[in-house]
């Protein structure tokens, strides 16, 4: 089970993130909005754990059909709504690099929503919060 611990900082929004995997990140906002901008966006890293999962899940299945499956590139875009009140969306367009047919790259893009992540996110998550 992935579990994470932060603290925030003296300087305005940096937070310093450990994960029980032994990473230390740090998240800030643009300096823009009063922030130094010394690391990832809140939604940067909700993209990027999309994109970590999405190209591990893709290169795990096309290993084990020994598919020829040598990179998997993404660009993921998080889309605020237009209007106040409309629900963000995520756009993830993936190249999948390798000698595959067109079955493959299909299966392959049925496959990318199977990862924990993307499931995760589609599937109704529950967030419980405590204030200790």
């Amino acid at each position: 089970m992935s579990s994470i611990q932060s603290k925030t900082k003296e300087e305005n929004y940096e937070v310093t993130i450990e994960t029980n995997s032994g990473h230390t990140v740090t998240s800030d906002e643009p300096k823009d909005v009063g922030g130094q901008n010394k690391g990832l966006v809140p939604d940067e890293f909700l993209i990027a754990g999309l994109a970590g999962c999405t190209s591990a899940t893709l290169k795990m299945y096309a290993q084990r059909k020994e598919w020829d499956l040598q990179d998997v590139n993404m660009k993921i875009k998080f889309i605020e709504g237009e209007k106040k009140g409309d629900l963000p969306s995520i756009q993830t367009d993936i190249e999948l690099i390798g000698d595959l047919d067109r079955a493959q790259k299909e299966r392959l893009l049925v496959i990318a929503g199977k990862c924990p992540v993307h499931k995760m996110l589609t599937g109704g998550l529950t967030i419980n919060t405590a204030i200790k």
